[in-house]
């Protein structure tokens, strides 16, 4: 196996690592997807995750959200993680308010609280929040900022975002990697698994997964 090492954006000293993962294997059935994988996430730091299709991202960030269970290594997390799936995992019948209502106790809030910053991140995603549709009559864009409201629901320390701007609009896109400095900024470590090379220059280290067509094993490095 080989990883193919990438430019950090900004290097510098890091900090004690907010998510920390060691060895981690996941097999399913007789295919190896991950195979004694390493991968630390500071806080204030974004790490772009890449790799070819069927290298392991997504299991890998589900592992790291506690989500799906690795079958070798371990995973240790510093505070809370908000995790955005590449699709929306929303309820069909239901409106945003009634999203943040649902969600909000998981993150800690109250009712109130829960619509508050609720209807403020929907904002910043240009999300039309007063708007009382149900999420099955919103468009893939649309769902997708809906989806990622929630997983920033109740401040969490660490951000999982596999390619979260599915749908998005070519503004909304832009903005989507504003808010991750402005994430950044505010301490948060966030991990974007992404295929859109253009915007490397926005985090500051790349992780690239890379599986072997023999084993179908993935490994992973850190770029610098």
């Amino acid at each position: 196996m080989t990883a193919k090492p990438l430019p950090s954006a900004l290097p510098g000293r890091r900090r004690p690592p907010a998510l920390e993962a060691r060895g981690i294997v996941k097999r399913f059935g007789r295919k190896r997807i991950l195979d004694r994988i390493d991968l630390d996430l500071s806080p204030g730091e974004a790490v772009a995750l890449v790799g070819e299709n069927g290298a392991g991202k997504t299991t890998l960030l589900r592992i790291c959200a506690g989500l799906l269970d690795a079958d070798g290594g371990t995973v240790h997390v510093t505070g809370r993680v908000g995790y955005c799936p590449q699709d929306a995992g929303l309820l069909e019948l239901l409106t945003a308010d009634e999203h943040l209502l649902l969600f909000g106790p998981g993150a800690g809030l109250s009712r109130h609280a829960a619509l508050v910053e609720g209807r403020q991140l929907l904002e910043r995603l240009a999300f039309p929040w007063r708007e009382r549709t149900v999420a099955r009559d919103l468009s893939g864009g649309t769902r997708q900022k809906l989806n990622l409201a929630l997983a920033l629901l109740g401040n969490p320390d660490v951000l999982l975002l596999d390619e979260p701007y599915q749908g998005f609009d070519r503004g909304t896109y832009v903005n989507f990697w504003d808010q991750v400095g402005a994430w950044r900024s505010r301490g948060l470590a966030i991990l974007v698994v992404t295929h859109m090379l253009a915007e490397l220059s926005r985090v500051d280290r790349v992780v690239e997964l890379r599986g072997s067509p023999e084993t179908g094993q993935g490994s992973s490095e850190v770029g610098r």
